[in-house]
């Protein structure tokens, strides 16, 4: 493992902070947006995008404490780092290219744009930017789908018990709704165009590709270093 230059410490101090902070007020946001609002009121724990923010913003601020006690942070921790920016990466690029077209105009709200775009994207800078200090093998790749698969087992498991992520609504996301007209491998003209189980396979193989994509360029980074 190489040593982090006082720039890249500088630079990574500030981008947890952003990341840390944003996360932070989003979530207090959406909380008191209400309890009827998408991803609001004390509902708000149940959606992959708190609970992905929540966990960026806790490996942010030990990463920033590690950094500022200058100890050498273990290879699992890297892993954990890069686990934790591909969920949030999910995070965003869902709700921009898949959510926000459904929810109008309403989509870009503040607590929004700092959960779904500050937070990736400050947190996707900071991974590229401590990159050329650990390097982190192909393989570990893998990884990246235990969160959102967990998380599908979780919202399944409150679709069968009816537990409600918003006033009516027994599933988290359109693409989770076990119930909707193209079922679990079915196909439809309308929302959600296909079944939950295709979702999730996509979802997956969308997880792979940019953790994959992540990794090989971090990887010509750390080369470029050296």
């Amino acid at each position: 493992m190489d040593k982090i230059t006082q720039r890249q410490k500088v630079i990574s101090l500030v981008l947890k902070s952003i990341v840390f902070f944003a996360a932070i007020i989003g979530i207090v946001l959406s909380y008191l947006a209400g309890r009827n609002s998408f991803m609001g009121g004390g509902h708000v724990f149940m959606y992959f995008t708190i609970q992905s923010n929540i966990a960026i913003a806790i490996i942010c601020a030990i990463g920033f404490i590690f950094l500022c006690r200058g100890k050498d942070i273990s290879k699992v921790w890297y892993i954990i780092k890069f686990v934790g920016t591909v969920s949030i990466t999910l995070t965003g690029v869902v709700f921009g290219f898949v959510l926000a077209p459904t929810l109008g105009s309403a989509a870009w709200n503040l607590q929004n744009t700092l959960t779904h775009l500050i937070v990736p994207v400050a947190a996707v800078i900071d991974f590229f930017v401590i990159s050329s200090v650990q390097r982190i093998r192909k393989s570990s790749v893998v990884f990246v789908t235990i969160p959102p698969i967990l998380y599908a087992i979780y919202a399944g498991i409150g679709y069968v018990h009816n537990w409600q992520f918003a006033e009516g609504y027994n599933y988290p996301y359109f693409f989770l709704n076990w119930g909707s007209k193209a079922g679990a491998f079915g196909f439809t003209n309308e929302l959600p165009f296909m079944g939950s189980a295709w979702w999730i396979l996509v979802l997956l193989i969308f997880l792979l590709v940019v953790g994959f994509c992540y990794l090989k360029i971090a990887d010509l980074i750390y080369k470029r270093k050296g």
